[in-house]
C-alpha cells in the first residue's frame, strides 16, 4: 500500500488522535493498558478566570506534569508547591509510584530539586546558551 508523507504546521487534534491510536495501540500491546488520564489542577483568580495552573496526566504508573504556571504576582508564596503536593497525591490516588517533569534551565530546576526530584537528563543549548532538563521522582522513597 503506497502513502505519501504530508507536511503540515497546523496542529488539528483529529489528526493527533489518527497518529496516536496505532502507537498507543502497539505500546499497550508491549506494556499493557496505560491508563492515560488527563490531570489538570486550574487556579482561578477572584473573577473565577484561568490564571495558571497544572496540566499533566497519568499513565503507565507515573504522573507527567506538562505544564505548572503561576502569575507573575503569585511567586515565591509556595503556591506551585502546593499544585505539585495536590497534583502527587492524585497520583498516588490513581497508584502511580512516581512523577516526572521537564524545565528550562532558567525556569525552574530548584524549585523541582526541592521537592525532591532527581534530574535524570539533559539536553544542552535547548534553546540555546541554555539547556532542558528532565527530573523524577518516586513516590514510595519518601517517608510515611
Amino acid at each position: 500500500m503506497p502513502f505519501r508523507a504530508v507536511l503540515t504546521d497546523v496542529a488539528d487534534d483529529a489528526v493527533l488522535a489518527q497518529i496516536v491510536a496505532p502507537l498507543a495501540q502497539y505500546n499497550e500491546g508491549q506494556a499493557g493498558p496505560s491508563h492515560h488520564r488527563p490531570l489538570v489542577i486550574r487556579l482561578e483568580d477572584e473573577e473565577g478566570q484561568v490564571a495558571g495552573g497544572l496540566w499533566g496526566y497519568t499513565n503507565f504508573g507515573w504522573m507527567y506534569v506538562q505544564l505548572l504556571a503561576a502569575p507573575a504576582a503569585a511567586r515565591g508564596q509556595g503556591l506551585g508547591r502546593r499544585l505539585m503536593e495536590q497534583a502527587e497525591a492524585e497520583a498516588r490516588a490513581r497508584g502511580c509510584v512516581g512523577a516526572w517533569v521537564d524545565t528550562f534551565t532558567f525556569q525552574a530546576p530548584a524549585f523541582y530539586e526541592g521537592l525532591g526530584y532527581q534530574r535524570f537528563a539533559e539536553l544542552a543549548d535547548y534553546p540555546p546558551g541554555h539547556s532542558r532538563v528532565f527530573y523524577h521522582k518516586r513516590f514510595e522513597a519518601e517517608p510515611a
